[in-house]
């Protein structure tokens, strides 16, 4: 299986808080929500259900799981559903099991290696939703293969970014470039083999 981080993204690289106002305020955040506007555009949604439905499941950290999940999970939607019946394994240090929703499965202890692990069974690419923490604790370590973003035609200035400072020059390449009709840029990009380890600090 290949893991492949799906999320939404301003043009300053922020990932943080993209649905609601209140879906992420870590560091006095106020801008939460802006990717509403335009995460409904017709070929964002195409994109996004054409991915998640070939799916072999989600990869999530645990603020991500806990919010995702909670959310949709109060909400008559078709996605509660969707996420609840698909497999979900989660990384966290602070959870135990049981988890609260259908087929979750805990990944604690050493995370990049049981991640390592779920890469090597048979299926479909698993996807990172969200998982800022999570993602980079694997792109270091080769273990992202593909990341497929929504870039939003929007500067936020402030915010928690895909990439942090410190993280090492690594050339991608790009695959099936799309732009919307709402200026959103959906782009598959793919880490080049041997330009750097991608070693953060942040």
């Amino acid at each position: 299986m290949r893991i492949v981080v799906i999320n939404h993204v301003t043009l300053d690289g922020v990932m943080q808080g993209p649905g609601r106002s209140d879906e992420d305020t870590r560091d006095g955040f106020t801008h939460g929500g802006w990717a509403a506007e335009r995460g409904g555009d017709e070929a964002v949604t195409r994109a996004w259900g054409r991915r998640l439905s070939a799916s072999s499941g989600y990869l999530l950290g645990r603020r991500t799981y806990q919010d995702v999940l909670g959310h949709w999970n109060t909400q008559d939607s078709p996605f509660r559903d969707a996420l609840n019946n698909a497999p979900k394994y989660v990384a966290s240090h602070t959870l135990t099991e049981p988890l609260p929703w259908p087929h979750s499965t805990l990944i604690g202890g050493d995370v990049p290696a049981a991640v390592a692990e779920l890469k090597k069974a048979p299926g479909n690419d698993l996807h990172i939703m969200g998982s800022g923490a999570l993602i980079r604790s694997l792109s270091p370590l080769g273990l992202i293969d593909a990341y497929l973003l929504c870039i939003h035609p929007i500067v936020l200035g402030s915010g928690r970014r895909l990439f942090a400072d410190g993280f090492s020059p690594t050339d991608f390449d790009a695959a099936d470039v799309t732009t919307t009709v709402s200026g959103v840029i959906i782009a598959e990009y793919r880490p080049r083999p041997g330009t750097g380890t991608g070693v953060g600090v942040g």
